[in-house]
């Protein structure tokens, strides 16, 4: 029997028996969210395994090397530093909320930690996609202004184009770029988190609706 299941179970029971098995619910509801924070606490995990290889193999096969040539790896680095920097943090409260959210035993108390998750779920979420985002417009920024930059960066013959020319293309290639990577990047975490967050949401309004006076 799911939970669905078990609270229209419990509605139709005598009102002597609702506080015994609002327990059950309530027990049943907090091993689900405790299930799911797990859960988002291990994908962060994994992400960071992930896009460490993608930054491994990206240096491996030279798709960096740009930058090294442009004197940018210092700049390059320091982003991914602040960027396992901000995901070791939220690993942190991903952990400190699993076990918050275990070890809970009101409702609402529960509640309030169930919102807390959500919360740093998003700012989390939030802060790698505009991180990312940002990261991207600073190096552009870099770029155009650097002397060789635009020619380096868009592999053109010297005389090709004049800098008008390059920084338009250039302008327009990276609005594009940006587009397709924070679309992708907002998939990606649809996908892990929001799918994660849905289910969370569903025993957040369980637990409401526990509370609520019959």
């Amino acid at each position: 029997m799911d939970l669905s299941q078990y609270k229209k179970a419990w509605e139709s029971q005598p009102e002597d028996q609702h506080k015994i098995s609002a327990i059950e619910i309530y027990k049943m509801t907090q091993a689900r969210s405790t299930s799911i924070v797990k859960w988002i606490f291990i994908i962060g995990l994994l992400e960071i395994i992930f896009w460490s290889l993608i930054n491994f193999f990206m240096h491996k096969m030279g798709y960096t090397e740009i930058y090294d040539r442009l004197n940018l790896t210092y700049q390059l680095d320091i982003v991914s530093y602040i960027s396992y920097a901000i995901t070791i943090i939220f690993l942190f409260l991903f952990y400190k909320n699993y076990q918050s959210v275990s070890t809970t035993d009101n409702t609402k108390l529960l509640i309030q930690k169930i919102i807390r998750v959500r919360k740093t779920v998003k700012w989390y979420v939030y802060l790698n996609i505009f991180g990312a985002l940002i990261a991207m417009i600073v190096f552009t920024v870099i770029i155009i202004n650097s002397p060789e930059g635009l020619k380096t960066v868009l592999n053109v013959e010297e005389n090709a184009l004049d800098r008008d020319q390059l920084m338009t293309v250039y302008i327009v290639s990276q609005i594009v770029a940006s587009l397709i990577f924070v679309g992708f990047l907002s998939l990606f975490y649809y996908l892990i988190y929001g799918i994660l967050l849905k289910k969370l949401n569903r025993n957040y309004n369980e637990l409401t609706r526990l509370e609520q006076p019959n």
